[in-house]
């Protein structure tokens, strides 16, 4: 189960300023000016050992006529449906508005965990002045100042005691997922891999709503495919499909090994798929990028190898990332696509001896030592690799800290090189000796 935590609440009342305190970076974009947060954002938090899927959705606005404020509308409707914990944001410096009372009314009706967030709280008087927001009804409510920090690990307990790990399913076989944006041909893809119309085929976006597990056992190939293409359950005339596409997205990407992201050749790698991609990477999953409907490209314009040099440019820096060009209507290159998956999940569980990798480290430095910093020589002393899920190495060294990006960009390329890594983000930490 994926543990999304969904941010809501009306605009201007600091929920950006929450999301970028949790997932501690400046990503939201935060300003003054009401309804500044329009696109949904989404990051990374980890608490008590638990990984969390932040979500900063949005103003709500109830009842608008703007077509921006009723899109807003729209998405904190879907996150309602999909998350696990919503995070109710109110602003203690106005008090308690007619849209808190709104979405408070909404909230009430929800069967999620609900925890009401009172920001700004950064003094004794507005403690105090806080008190009126238990008239709002919610037995959870968290005294906070999301610019400072205060009150925010107390509410992240709270969130993390609300989620139930669920124990991943170990198995002998890879779990792959094929994610993309609505109407790419994931259905069509399934359904060529298996030999039957699993699926329902159309060429209406959003067919596509919960994911399916499929045992793959064919040509001496297994594995479990994780398909995000379903059945549509019930018809949303005024429905999100980008926002509900990538929370289904997520869902995916958290059960699977291995995430083939499926791209249409025509319109090329776009905002949403590089959502997805980065989900992927921060997640340290394995990736394979199909570029589907390249039936359809006329190729005196389009090579595939100038496609390929374009899409690695944008998926910088980590583009040692397999691609291939298919057609899932014409089967063609599909069973390669598999290989490819299965491929990459093997190299995401490769282990490299410890004396393997000293002898590898050892001409690395030879080639290139790390440069001084502040007069001060960096000696790298040995490397092993962490026993972790994903390929994860700790490098020993007198100073850690003045090990900058570009060297460290050096020595993932030089792991790349020698050792076979292909689709599979690697991570490196720096300790002291």
């Amino acid at each position: 189960m994926s543990n999304i935590v969904a941010i809501v609440g009306r605009p201007n009342v600091g929920k950006s300023t929450l999301y970028n305190r949790l997932i501690g970076e400046r990503k939201a974009i935060i300003d003054d000016v009401s309804g500044v947060t329009r696109d949904r954002q989404y990051g990374a938090c980890e608490w008590n050992g638990k990984n969390l899927t932040i979500i900063d959705t949005g103003g709500f606005v109830e009842h608008s006529d703007d077509v921006f404020e009723a899109a807003i509308r729209e998405q904190v409707l879907i996150a309602m449906e999909e998350a696990q914990v919503i995070l109710f944001v109110a602003d203690v410096t106005t008090g308690i508005t007619d849209l808190d009372e709104e979405i408070a009314r909404l909230l009430r009706k929800s069967e999620k965990d609900v925890i009401l967030v009172v920001n700004k709280v950064d003094n004794h008087a507005r403690s105090l002045e806080a008190n009126e927001f238990w008239s709002l009804g919610f037995e959870e409510a968290f005294f906070i100042s999301s610019l400072t920090g205060s009150g925010t690990g107390d509410m992240l307990d709270s969130i993390t005691d609300k989620i139930d790990e669920e124990e991943k399913n170990e198995s002998d076989i890879p779990n792959i997922a094929i994610v993309g944006q609505p109407n790419v041909g994931k259905s069509s893809l399934v359904n060529a891999l298996l030999g039957e119309a699993r699926n329902i085929v159309t060429n209406i976006a959003g067919t596509t709503r919960d994911s399916i597990h499929t045992r793959y056992k064919k040509f001496g190939k297994e594995f479990m495919l994780i398909d995000t293409a379903g059945i549509r359950k019930k018809a949303k005339v005024h429905e999100n499909l980008e926002f509900y596409s990538v929370i289904r997205a997520i869902k995916a990407i958290d059960e699977a090994d291995v995430c083939i992201l499926m791209i249409d050749a025509q319109t090329g790698i776009e905002s949403q798929d590089m959502t997805i991609f980065s989900l992927a990477v921060k997640r340290k999953k394995g990736i394979v990028i199909l570029v589907n409907k390249w039936d359809l490209i006329d190729k005196e314009t389009n090579t595939a190898r100038d496609y390929e040099l374009e899409l690695k440019r944008k998926i910088s820096p980590f583009n040692d990332v397999p691609i291939l060009f298919v057609s899932a209507l014409e089967k063609t290159r599909i069973f390669k696509a598999v290989e490819k998956a299965i491929e990459v999940s093997e190299n995401r569980t490769r282990r490299i001896k410890t004396s393997v990798l000293n002898e590898w480290l050892e001409e690395a430095l030879e080639k290139k030592n790390p440069p001084a910093y502040r007069g001060q020589y960096i000696k790298i002393k040995y490397a092993t690799q962490l026993p972790l899920y994903y390929p994860a190495f700790a490098f020993f060294c007198n100073h850690p800290d003045y090990i900058k990006k570009p060297y460290k960009n050096y020595l993932e390329n030089q792991l790349r090189a020698s050792f076979q890594f292909s689709g599979v983000p690697l991570t490196l930490f720096f300790r002291k000796k």
